[in-house]
């Protein structure tokens, strides 16, 4: 099994929201509220300070669309359309095939809605697949960015942005008619989280449909064919393993998805661009805050961490429990 050092932390920053075990920054992140968890799987507020002229050169790795503010920091982002620099912005990310070099100068906030697999097509037609590894304006999305910008910048605390971020995710319901994702979708999502390892034509007669019509709603909802999809997860779950931000008695059967270590670090190097070594030795702060809200979100779905509970990376002393979802208003 693959050894996991101490990871690496940029100690010129500071996390306005404590530090797991490691030393690892952390966000407030929590599920959405009832009403509004077919759509989104996860909110998160990050808040950090930093030296003005500090450079943070990381990366950002998600499998779902995001919706992200940026209030506060200088961002530049490496897409397939090429290098985005921003200030001030409210992006739409497509999910990403692999980690996306990012680089962010002086104090930041960020301020993100994550989308469930779907939720895009059900509310406005629009296909991931045509987002994938890219970012746009939230107003190309249709998403009030400026509005949601405007709620952050009022001042707030992270709660209360949230909150009222929901509100207005609620409006983008209303006007969409309140369609739902596909159901093959978001039974896909969930065994993506619970196991990535399994036969995707297993996975289409359980659910009773032709291994085609999953295919075609897969790439649809999630931009890309299904075993690229579970791979991802694979490495998602041990980058969060390597990063401090996993639940520690998960390691041998996360390593165990793969045939051996060569398989494991070969599949780990083409989507982190480096070595599982190379990663945990290397700071990785908005990666990591990242990785952490994604394992909160997936214990949470397999029912093995209740919200609000402490999660195995946390101390207590460090934030307290993570937050708690809210109901519906």
């Amino acid at each position: 099994m693959l050894k996991r050092g101490r990871p690496g932390i940029d100690r010129a920053i500071e996390p306005q929201h404590g530090v797991t075990r490691d030393g690892q920054p952390l966000s407030y992140n929590r599920a959405p509220a009832p009403d509004l968890a077919p759509w989104i799987s996860r909110l998160y507020a990050t808040v950090v300070d930093a030296p003005p002229d500090h450079r943070l050169e990381c990366g950002l790795f998600n499998d779902n669309s995001l919706l992200r503010l940026q209030p506060k920091g200088r961002w530049t982002a490496l897409t397939a359309d090429g290098p985005k620099a921003h200030d001030r912005a409210a992006l739409f990310f497509g999910p990403q095939t692999r980690r996306m070099a990012v680089s962010v100068t002086g104090s930041f906030i960020s301020v993100g809605i994550a989308l469930r697999p779907g939720s895009g097509y059900a509310l406005g037609k629009v296909r991931v697949g045509d987002y994938v590894d890219r970012l746009i304006s939230c107003d190309e999305v249709s998403f009030p960015g400026e509005q949601a910008l405007a709620i952050v910048e009022q001042g707030a605390n992270p709660e209360e942005w949230l909150q009222s971020l929901e509100a207005l995710f609620r409006k983008l319901i209303d006007r969409g008619k309140s369609a739902h994702p596909d159901p093959v979708s978001a039974r896909f999502e969930a065994v993506s989280l619970a196991n990535p390892s399994i036969s995707i034509a297993d996975f289409a007669r359980d659910c009773g449909i032709e291994l085609r019509r999953l295919e075609r709603i897969v790439r649809r909802d999630f931009g890309m064919a299904p075993k690229q999809v579970l791979r991802r997860a694979r490495a998602l779950d041990m980058a969060s393993h390597l990063r401090g931000v996993a639940d520690y008695e998960e390691a041998e059967e996360l390593a165990l998805r793969y045939y051996d270590q060569s398989h494991l670090i070969r599949e780990f190097s083409e989507m982190f661009g480096m070595s599982p070594r190379q990663f945990v030795a290397t700071p990785q702060p908005i990666l990591t805050l990242a990785l952490e809200s994604r394992q909160a979100h997936r214990l949470e779905a397999l029912e093995r961490l209740v919200p609000g509970q402490l999660r195995p990376w946390e101390t207590p002393t460090a934030s307290g429990p993570g937050p708690v979802s809210r109901t519906a208003s």
